[in-house]
């Protein structure tokens, strides 16, 4: 489906799923399979630095129309090889999609998360994708004054056939409700002109394409309709992985089934612009643009032959907004990022030998917390130049001296370490992508580090590579969808390593209630002195265990020596002192699914060998 949307220069999404690296390089003919929207949703499976760079369009999927306010589970059985290596997870064990974004609980947050996005990959225009109900349009206002380039309005109908069907049937509105709300709203509060607007649910032919333009749309989104141009049968079994078409399926065999080409969605695409063609020659319209918002070419059938739309009033939808002609009805001026003053450009700058030359550069420099997502540009030119692999370990160090704002470190690309000697706010090491970061108090703080937050809330979400060393507490939400960063910290508030698929988690002290929720994969090390954590762990998905393996006592070991040896820990030093004593204080968190998994997998290994 990406070759043909890229051969019609409109845009594929890759969903939440990650993507094959390899997509990101054309064919020898000049196809391209690489998706250029690139969805940003809660889980952030594969969303690392190299994955961003490569986008023309970051979308950021707040809910999906046909399960508004559900999260998302892929049972472990369709979670194969290549499914767990672009997710950054283990085969066989389920993936878990949380239903809020864990950095977003305002618009404000919301705005941070777009800034961020826009520092990833300043090329690309950064979307939010919300769901038709009743007052989105004021929260698209707010999207556009949070300066996000486009806001999706997504319908009921449509969605994925492994929703529940207790929300394909009475969960959502249909598009034609949010959009017309959304496109009043943002009209009368005179900031259409600085967002687009887009909408999909089911949408199939040029007339529907038609009445989503006068309703206030400038871009379209396809779904059901192309899958079964190529091929879908509507089974509705995606979530068993029996897709008998071979879509919705890992099953090789499966698979072969899949007798889809490009030229097919081609074509179909053809005939949509066809029929528009038409409707708009026979309304008088030239462009698209002139179209957009004119709700008095749209003409209302009463529903005569249906008892249940008898007398029914879409007077609010067609609804023209009281304003001037110089107020826009469609996008005609692109948002403010507020890029230009960013401390990355200076980084960047100073940073130049190590990108073209792969020279090491050491820096010092002061930090402010008006200093938001630092260090993440400055990864976006690593990841579009060097790939996934990055800079060799610790080619560029910047250490940086007073409170960083939030973000800081966001999406960190390999070879870049950031050393803090301060404080962090919120989102701290944010899908940190094989970077390191290091943070300590001030050499002259007077308060006991191991006592005191010193990163702010939802640290390392969604990391996917790196390391992180804190000489200090966490807040909520720490490691929080880790799938591959190895972290130290003295301590965390509520719901530390929820949802986490993978890496190393060691805490040095105590932790906040609901440890581990949701945890499917990975390890975490709590050390136990006082015999409070088994009350504020969460069993639902992990057990606990004594550290006796000599894999696992060499790698708690190593951790906290390089905790110390980057931060000067004393608690460090203390425990390193003492390892014999300290030892049987710590409890291994493991989640149960992927100690089985791991253990069959072993199994397996020994047999073949034999």
């Amino acid at each position: 489906m990406a070759i043909a949307m890229n051969r019609l220069g409109a845009k594929s999404n890759t969903g939440e799923g990650g993507e094959d690296p390899a997509r990101f390089v054309p064919l020898p003919n000049g196809d391209s399979k690489n998706s250029y929207i690139k969805q940003v949703a809660s889980a952030r499976f594969g969303v690392t630095s190299h994955y961003l760079v490569n986008a023309r369009e970051l979308q950021i999927k707040m809910a999906q129309g046909a399960k508004p306010g559900e999260g998302g589970q892929l049972p472990g059985h369709k979670v194969d090889e290549n499914i767990a290596k672009f997710r950054y997870a283990t085969p066989g064990v389920q993936l878990i999609s949380p239903p809020p974004h864990h950095d977003i609980y305002s618009i404000e947050d919301l705005a941070q998360l777009i800034f961020d996005l826009k520092n990833s990959n300043p090329d690309a225009a950064v979307s939010v994708k919300l769901v038709s109900e009743v007052g989105v349009g004021t929260i698209a206002a707010g999207v556009a004054k949070a300066h996000a380039d486009k806001v999706l309005i997504s319908g009921d109908s449509g969605g994925t056939g492994a929703s529940p069907l207790s929300s394909i049937k009475y969960a959502g509105v249909p598009w034609e409700l949010g959009l017309a709300e959304t496109h009043q709203t943002l009209v009368l509060n005179d900031l259409r002109g600085r967002i687009r607007v887009e909408t999909d649910g089911q949408m199939k032919t040029g007339r529907d394409v038609a009445i989503a333009t006068l309703l206030g749309a400038e871009e379209f989104g396809f779904a059901t309709a192309p899958l079964i141009v190529e091929g879908c049968i509507m089974m509705r079994k995606c979530h068993l992985n029996t897709c008998p078409v071979g879509i919705a399926t890992q099953d090789p065999a499966l698979r072969k089934k899949f007798a889809g080409q490009p030229e097919h969605i081609v074509n179909f695409f053809f005939f949509v612009a066809e029929e528009l063609r038409q409707i708009m020659a026979r309304l008088g319209f030239r462009t698209i643009n002139e179209m957009v918002g004119r709700v008095d070419k749209l003409k209302v059938h009463k529903a005569i032959d249906h008892w249940k739309a008898k007398g029914l009033d879409l007077t609010p939808l067609l609804q023209t907004p009281d304003v001037g002609p110089e107020i826009p009805r469609y996008c005609v001026q692109k948002q403010d990022h507020g890029l230009t003053d960013v401390l990355d450009n200076k980084l960047i700058e100073l940073c130049n030998p190590a990108l073209e030359k792969k020279d090491k550069v050491t820096l010092d420099l002061p930090i402010r917390n008006v200093n938001r997502t630092t260090g993440t540009m400055l990864s976006s030119r690593v990841a579009k130049q060097y790939g996934l692999e990055g800079l060799p370990e610790d080619t560029i160090t910047i250490k940086f001296s007073g409170s960083a704002g939030q973000s800081f470190g966001a999406f960190l690309s390999r070879g870049i370490t950031l050393i803090l000697e301060g404080e962090s706010n919120d989102y701290l090491g944010k899908g940190l992508s094989g970077g390191k970061i290091i943070v300590f108090p001030p050499k002259q703080a007077l308060y006991a580090p191991e006592e005191t937050i010193l990163i702010g809330n939802t640290s390392l979400y969604g990391g996917t590579q790196g390391e992180a060393y804190c000489y200090g507490m966490a807040g909520e939400r720490f490691a929080v969808r880790n799938s591959g960063v190895r972290a130290v910290v003295e301590g965390t508030g509520d719901h530390g390593c929820e949802y986490m698929t993978g890496g190393v988690v060691v805490v040095l002290g105590q932790t906040g209630r609901n440890f581990a929720a949701g945890m499917s994969g990975g390890v975490a090390f709590v050390l136990n002195e006082f015999d409070k954590f088994q009350s504020r762990c969460n069993f639902g998905m992990v057990e606990l265990e004594k550290v006796k393996s000599a894999d696992d006592k060499k790698t708690l070991h190593q951790m906290i020596t390089s905790h110390f040896m980057h931060t000067g820990s004393r608690n460090a030093k203390r425990i390193l002192d003492s390892w014999d004593s300290m030892l049987p204080k710590f409890e291994k968190v493991m989640p149960v699914d992927y100690k089985r998994v791991l253990e069959e997998r072993k199994k397996k290994k020994a047999a073949a060998s034999k």
